[in-house]
């Protein structure tokens, strides 16, 4: 896998999840009469589904799709430093793209700047809460259950945007490109930084109790995220599936040669 793959990944899948984060919510406020519930069970739904097409469809690329996640991984030595800062730079540039695409999606201006105030101590706990949650999910399934977390995180993300105050933000690209959408999923800027540092105290207190709970990561397993998710998505390589056709082949001649004539 290159570089400019994994960022290509980056990009789209950033873009898609907040296509999705804003059009849902875009759509759902249009619909639900004022029924705020209602729209934000459209958006935890559409956006936990998003997810789990987007990891399964960039996993065997670049999936984490959040600064944060490329930053724990990289404090965790289970990514290469020198990539973050290209990583952390296409995933707030897609997440932008993204919310530029929904507004106009819904013949809106393509950036208004939100107006939807996020600004008490209640929400900043609640994203310390979901960024935690949703870190201790990742290190837990990497340590256990690669496989499981394609299904994993967007189920999570998706129960954490109805059951945290501030609707699970947990990603500072997220956070900086919901400044442009003047919606329901939108952000004031002057509350950006807040939730973002929010965000940073959550994290570290991940790191802190998961990094005791699971323990160090042995030197078989400091491998980035993608490439552990590469070894359940990714394709068969052209030498193994020659080997299993060959084996197949093998198989078809000893039962031809088995039957009775």
């Amino acid at each position: 896998m290159t570089l400019s793959r994994a960022l290509v990944a980056e990009f789209l899948g950033s873009a898609f999840l907040l296509v999705a984060v804003c059009g849902s919510g875009i759509l759902a406020h249009s619909l639900d009469q004022g029924n705020v519930a209602l729209s934000v069970l459209c958006v935890a739904f559409a956006t936990g589904c998003a997810l789990v097409a987007l990891i399964s469809m960039f996993g065997a690329l670049s999936a984490h799709f959040n600064p944060i996640v490329t930053l724990a991984l990289a404090l965790r030595k289970e990514f290469a430093w020198p990539k973050v800062p290209f990583y952390i730079a296409v995933q707030v540039l897609g997440a932008v793209c993204g919310v530029i695409v929904a507004n106009l999606m819904f013949d809106l201006p393509a950036m208004t700047i939100s107006e939807t105030g996020r600004s008490t101590c209640g929400l900043l706990i609640g994203e310390i809460v979901a960024t935690f949650g949703l870190l201790g999910v990742i290190f837990g399934c990497g340590k256990s259950r690669p496989e499981a977390i394609p299904f994993a995180v967007p189920a999570y993300v998706a129960a954490a945007i109805y059951f945290t105050s501030s609707t699970c933000f947990a990603n500072p690209a997220v956070t900086i490109a919901r400044i442009f959408t003047n919606t329901l999923t939108g952000i004031k800027p002057v509350d950006v930084l807040p939730f973002i540092a929010a965000q940073v105290v959550g994290a570290v207190l991940a790191l802190v109790l998961f990094g005791w709970l699971y323990g160090e990561s042995s030197e078989g397993e400091k491998e980035d995220f993608a490439d552990n998710l590469n070894e359940n998505f990714a394709p068969d390589s052209l030498d193994q599936a020659r080997s299993k056709a060959q084996a197949i082949e093998s198989l078809e001649e000893v039962y031809a040669h088995s039957q009775p004539v």
